[in-house]
């Protein structure tokens, strides 16, 4: 065959002993990335168990609940631009070794915690390790596949993501059916094992050849504006008082860091963050749908794992079965994202499926204590095949964005966004919930000593504790706690479907649509021939 004259010529980027393994290396990427997913979905089934007394679990409270998930979150956030620059220096593959082990012993050690300020701790050196986890496995990816299949193995990738969501709760409502607590964060440490063992033997390493500058100022400054910001807003929800001094000060000086944080960022020549990414607007909307869309989901995630186990009596392991059709509709659809993307463009088709995520949330708001289990079901379908739609082409536009030599920064820009989102969502509408509840539940709890009040309106565990150390005189308190749960879920529901409206709006107006060419390309390259 030959080319027509003045047709520009694709040159393989990726060296052919790698381009013959890539879908190996693929599937130890997505094995890698489900040990960081499988740990956070895990841990949201076990919350219940956790928040119990001793020696079920460790008596946590809504706020330290809340943290447990933080913790993790916000450090693997505020170091997700360290993790990608040292990746893009250092070499991808060492960076994700490190990663996988730190990731490993933070598992083991937070598998022994004594209390929750201990898991708490050693949550946090979990999230240290993912930091170097994710954005590696990304970079890898962008490295070892040519960038017409990137669509497709970012696709796949994405939908690992659900594979992580199916196997964590299921999985941990095994576990802790028999044995005890700790047992979720054990067992990531044989996956650990046999992931060190196949990176090592597939993974190729890959770096930037001409990388930049380290920038600490600027990951400081993430961090502490992060942890000022999260920490002011759930003060907010364990005080049911947003305008309370403990409250505000956190929350205005960590917008005043973050504020720093990008004014540093765009005056530095080795930014952790290139700002200047942002002035493109299909990036901005792409990396904002991001943020929403976990903003939205992880704050649902939080709430519905305490609807179904405290309200409607499930097991752990009952509750994760539950969560297998939003699992299973993100494995089925966001490999085959890419085609429906050919077809319409990103931008109806992240426009459509952030409208079914903000359906599937609007939904919580009808459900009670008897709505039918296929209800149920069908909801997490849909916002599963919401999800699926939207991901893999806001991944793609990030990652695509950038040049392959940056694949570490732009995976950090991906993953922190995501990450961010989901920890504010967590934050932002627990403490919704949290403040909503305590209002509901306090005209309940004059029957409660007066020493237990204070913890009794804390969340709806706490309620429910107090409630069966009361005998039968707690049982009318049971009720109460779950309809002022019940009321407190509605409220959070509604806001998480307001937020990710919002990101329907934001891919709708800034999201580029089908390129008209692209149809007239295809059918040029069917009709014209190509000589040898």
């Amino acid at each position: 065959m030959s080319i027509p004259s003045g047709a520009p010529v694709a040159v393989p980027q990726v060296p052919e002993a790698v381009h013959r393994r890539r879908w190996a290396i693929l599937a130890v990427l997505m094995f890698s990335l489900l040990i960081v997913v499988l740990d956070n979905s895990i841990l949201n089934v076990a919350v219940k168990t956790i928040a119990s007394p001793s020696p079920t679990g460790l008596g946590a409270t809504q706020s330290e609940l809340e943290w447990a998930i933080n913790s993790y979150t916000l450090v693997f956030a505020g170091l997700l631009f360290t993790a990608g620059l040292l990746g893009d220096r250092l070499g991808r593959k060492k960076i994700l070794l490190f990663g996988i082990v730190l990731f490993g012993l933070g598992s083991a050690f937070a598998a022994m915690s004594g209390s929750p300020g201990e898991l708490i701790t050693w949550r946090a050196v979990m999230g240290f390790g993912a930091a170097f986890v994710m954005p590696a496995t990304l970079a890898v990816l962008m490295n070892v596949f040519e960038r017409e299949e990137q669509p497709k193995a970012i696709g796949i990738w994405a939908g690992s993501v659900g594979l992580g969501i199916a196997i964590g709760p299921i999985t941990g409502g095994l576990l802790l059916e028999h044995f005890w607590w700790g047992s979720i964060f054990l067992v990531n440490v044989p996956v650990v094992v046999v992931a060190l063992v196949a990176m090592a033997v597939l993974v190729p390493d890959s770096r930037d050849p001409k990388p930049g500058r380290l920038d600490p100022v600027g990951v400081v400054l993430s961090i502490i504006g992060l942890v000022l910001l999260v920490y002011g807003i759930i003060r907010g929800g364990e005080l049911a008082d947003f305008t309370d001094v403990s409250v505000l000060l956190p929350v205005v000086g960590g917008l005043a860091v973050l504020v720093v944080f990008v004014l540093h960022e765009k005056r530095s020549s080795s930014p952790a963050i290139d700002i200047s990414y942002f002035r493109k607007p299909a990036f901005s909307a792409a990396v904002a749908a991001i943020a929403l869309v976990f903003f939205a989901l992880m704050g649902v995630t939080f709430f519905s794992a305490f609807y179904m186990q405290s309200v409607r009596g499930w097991s752990a392991l009952q509750s994760g079965l539950l969560i297998l059709p939003l699992a299973v509709a993100q494995m089925v659809f966001a490999p085959r994202a890419r085609f429906v993307v050919d077809r319409f463009g990103a931008r109806a088709v992240c426009t459509v499926g952030m409208l079914l995520v903000a359906g599937g949330l609007a939904a919580f708001a009808l459900f009670d204590a008897t709505t039918p289990v296929w209800v149920m079901c069908v909801v997490f379908f849909v916002q599963g095949t919401g999800m699926a739609h939207v991901m893999p082409p806001v991944t793609v536009a990030v990652m695509q964005a950038l040049p392959r030599e940056k694949a570490g920064s732009g995976s950090a820009v991906n993953n922190t966004f995501r990450q961010v989102g989901g920890a504010l969502g967590i934050a932002v509408l627990g403490s919704v919930l949290s403040a909503v509840y305590r209002g509901d539940i306090e005209g309940h709890l004059d029957a409660v000593p007066a020493a237990a009040r204070d913890v009794a309106g804390e969340s709806i565990e706490a309620t429910l504790g107090v409630a069966e150390k009361m005998g039968p005189a707690g049982t009318p308190l049971v009720a109460a706690a779950q309809d002022a749960f019940m009321g407190a879920m509605h409220v959070t529901a509604v806001g998480s479907a307001c937020v990710a409206l919002i990101g329907a709006i934001v891919v709708a107006v800034f999201l580029p649509g089908r390129p008209p060419a692209r149809q007239e390309a295809a059918q040029d390259e069917r009709t014209v021939p190509v000589e040898a």
